[in-house]
């Protein structure tokens, strides 16, 4: 029966690890790697321009292609952000961020947000404007040239973009930046002919390759948006099999304002649209005979209506950069964008990983290092926790001393399981004892375990965060490798297997796991005795492959919880410590009296 009861529990183990590692998303040692890789690839020289395929809804008419010819491009430099305008369809698809590198390598390229429709990568945003239903006005599109009144965008100073469409109506684009990542856009149309002029505008995100997308099921990476309050998350995957002609529409929704937008792990590009307006947003993709272009975005439903001689302009922004939490909060109250936040996937469980996440950035502040603001959330995690503590460890020892009883029912009843079971809770009842109460601590964790876990993975403010010696992100794994002598040996054992990697903080975590079962007195059942046994090894190379800030958190989590055991303990002991009686004098006997 024991050796069963092993084997059933070995097996287990084995698949919360392996069920983990599927549902979880895969961080190896060869990311760092991949990712410069794929930075420093060269962009093949290229003439010819991708069109852009409509949004479905935002325009039927057919998108011509520009004939080749040399770029004219309008510089963006600004305090966050620098790259370019094409003044060639007036895309913004030319973008990098001045404080993100890709890895933590010196000399590390800095992280590329937009890019050109011919590049490897597209990813860009266009603002334009779509005819009525038989409409025959000449709108601007990605063949049209535009003009600026100024060489360069700052945030200091806006440009307008202009076109004259030859039949007395100027289309005009002013684009302004903030310091940070937000875009104002303001989109004219100047009506100089006899009559009046209706067209809808509209804005949208245009991303013409599929990512590699990194985060499991853990977060969301592709299409977002929220409309009329309501969060929806869609994959790449549903709007390429959800796509119908004509128009390849796959979701569509109106509403009052919002934004939508496609989203990456740490990065955001999206379109938000003046709020307190009608609008429809919408979800497209394009095979276009290749890549695919998927398109998300927004088409006001009632027309702008110029009269002639007359002026009429709309308003929206365009988010393009890092998803910082603090940053989203701020633009979501001065813009007024519903629910900016939830660019950042904090989950179902938001009521938790998010206040879990302001903890963390204050230590950040407070102390200056995210390693030691996990260690100062770990101390009040211990103090909150502290009557659960001493809760547990009193019950634990209430069990010690039940023991030799429990023994002697195991051995009594040891071919009758339900006699067995009935005496022992009868054991436990009559001494006022709930074995289950030792878990109730370690149940309650479990929820600050995922949210810290989840919290490390997603906020960018953890990305690429140092601690002290060889880890220099804390997101990632300790890449450090007992299985070449810690880099002493020129061999990458991942090479392998994956599970060939064991770093020096996973092994301490491994080190404290074991120290701390040997406070704990060992089970009666051998069969248990040697599941706990194994289990540190197990989790050892379990959090091998987890974020070295976790694998911190749980080894300083481990030492604590050693400390206030033995402290606990201490207390558990003094206040059962048998006090010696006193014994008061015996009086001594009377002598006899005399008769």
């Amino acid at each position: 029966m024991d050796t069963k009861r092993l084997i059933v529990a070995t097996l287990l183990s084995a698949m919360v690890l392996v069920g983990f590692e599927y549902f979880m998303p895969k961080q190896t040692h060869q990311e760092v790697a991949q990712q410069a890789a794929q930075t420093n690839r060269q962009t093949p020289p290229s003439d010819a321009r991708r069109p852009a395929a409509p949004v479905a809804g935002v325009s039927s008419q057919p998108v011509s292609v520009a004939s080749p010819q040399a770029e004219t491009r309008l510089e963006i430099d600004a305090p966050a952000v620098r790259g370019s305008i094409d003044l060639l369809g007036a895309r913004l698809d030319d973008m990098v961020l001045r404080d993100y590198h890709e890895t933590v390598a010196a000399g590390s390229p800095l992280v590329r947000i937009l890019e050109a429709a011919h590049d490897p990568q597209p990813n860009y945003v266009e603002i334009g404007w779509m005819n009525l239903a038989g409409g025959q006005v000449r709108v601007p599109d990605a063949s049209t040239v535009w003009t600026a009144d100024a060489p360069k965008l700052t945030a200091d100073h806006p440009v307008t973009l202009s076109w004259d469409n030859g039949e007395g109506v100027t289309f005009q684009i002013v684009v302004g930046i903030d310091a940070h990542y937000m875009f104002a856009i303001e989109q004219r149309i100047v009506n100089h002919s006899a009559q009046p002029v209706s067209l809808y505008p509209f804005a949208r995100v245009n991303r013409a390759y599929t990512p590699e997308e990194t985060g499991g099921y853990l977060v969301h990476e592709g299409p977002i948006s929220v409309v009329d309050g309501r969060l929806d998350e869609s994959s790449y995957k549903s709007l390429r099999t959800g796509a119908t002609p004509p128009g390849n529409t796959s979701w569509t929704k109106a509403g009052q304002g919002g934004w939508a937008g496609i989203t990456d792990k740490y990065w955001l590009t999206a379109v938000v649209p003046q709020q307190g307006v009608p609008v429809t947003g919408s979800y497209g993709y394009q095979a276009n005979g290749g890549a695919g272009v998927y398109q998300v975005g927004f088409i006001a439903q009632t027309p702008t209506v110029v009269g002639a001689g007359a002026t009429a302009s709309t308003a929206s922004h365009v988010f393009a950069g890092a998803k910082e939490v603090n940053l989203l909060e701020q633009y979501q109250s001065s813009l007024h964008i519903p629910d900016f936040w939830k660019a950042v996937d904090f989950g179902w469980f938001a009521f938790l990983t998010r206040p879990i996440f302001y903890v963390l950035d204050y230590l950040n502040t407070l102390l200056g290092n995210f390693g030691l603001a996990l260690m100062a959330f770990t101390l009040l995690v211990k103090a909150l926790f502290f009557p659960l503590a001493t809760r547990q460890f009193r019950s634990m020892a209430r069990m010690r001393k039940l023991q030799p009883k429990v023994q002697e029912i195991r051995e009594r009843y040891k071919g009758d399981q339900m006699a067995m079971n009935q005496h022992m809770m009868a054991l436990y009842k009559t001494e006022g004892v709930n074995p289950a109460a030792g878990c109730l601590p370690m149940v309650v964790q479990i929820p600050v375990f995922w949210s810290l876990y989840k919290d490390l993975y997603i906020t960018i403010e953890m990305r690429h965060a140092p601690f002290f010696g060889w880890i220099h992100d804390l997101s990632a794994p300790d890449l450090t490798n007992l299985f070449n002598l810690f880099g002493l040996i020129p061999w990458d054992p991942n090479v392998l297997s994956p599970y060939l990697q064991l770093g020096v903080w996973p092994i301490l975590f491994g080190v404290t796991m074991f120290l701390q079962q040997k406070l704990n007195p060992a089970p009666m059942d051998p069969a248990q005795q040697r599941v706990f046994q194994v289990m540190p090894v197990l989790f050892t190379f379990f959090m091998a492959r987890q974020p070295a800030g976790l694998v911190i958190y749980y080894c300083w989590n481990n030492l604590l919880t050693m400390a206030q055991q033995m402290v606990i303990q201490r207390r558990i002991q003094g206040a059962t410590k048998p006090t010696a009686a006193v014994v008061a004098p015996t009086p001594a006997p009377k002598p006899a009296k005399r008769k």
